[in-house]
């Protein structure tokens, strides 16, 4: 029963932020929407910023956990890394309020301290180990351009969000063919 109210609180708080903003979604009214007491709210999460955290990792960790599910080792390293990429682009696509989430946590303080700790070193957290042990495989075996990591990321990854974007907005579907398209050319960005 317990972790079904922290579960009911994420998943309104994942609304509320979404909706209302970081700023705009106090625990009052976070606790309210879940139904449950103020208090209850601070049994699980220590202050409101505990709590947009946690949502963040939570998040992190589904999408983690997908792309585990088709990510092999066995498969050749350009294969893997057009899986990472796929994968990542549909379940963006597909979670349209966990990825508006992340947009707003990406562009946040919270977001800019967390990537600059990650950039730095000073992370406890590995956050997707996956999509960093396939770019630094990837650096080390001299498959990718010669860029920083921060930079491969933004040339991969930046398309992808460009395009999960629009996509949740309606302003383009996406079909397998055109899906894969995006994908190569995202690899392309970044292949030596």
């Amino acid at each position: 029963m317990k972790s079904d109210k922290r579960e009911e609180i994420l998943r309104t708080a994942l609304e509320l932020l979404v909706e209302q903003g970081f700023h705009g979604a106090p625990m009052a009214m976070i606790a309210k929407r879940a139904g449950v007491g103020a208090g209850t709210i601070y049994r699980y999460f220590e202050n409101r910023d505990s709590l947009i955290l946690d949502l963040y990792y939570n998040i992190e960790n589904r999408i983690t956990t997908v792309l585990q599910k088709e990510y092999s080792l066995e498969k050749p390293f350009r294969e893997r890394f057009l899986a990472v990429g796929t994968t990542l682009l549909r379940y963006l696509i597909a979670s349209p309020l966990e990825f508006r989430y992340l947009e707003h946590f990406h562009n946040s303080p919270y977001g800019i301290a967390f990537r600059r700790d990650k950039l730095m070193g000073n992370s406890e957290t590995s956050g997707c180990s996956i999509i960093e042990e396939l770019f630094e495989l990837g650096i080390k075996q001299q498959l990718l351009k010669d860029f920083p990591l921060v930079i491969l990321f933004d040339l991969f990854f930046g398309p992808i969000i460009s395009v999960a974007r629009d996509c949740t907005l309606g302003f383009v579907e996406l079909d397998e063919e055109a899906t894969n398209r995006i994908i190569e050319a995202c690899w392309d960005a970044v292949r030596r």
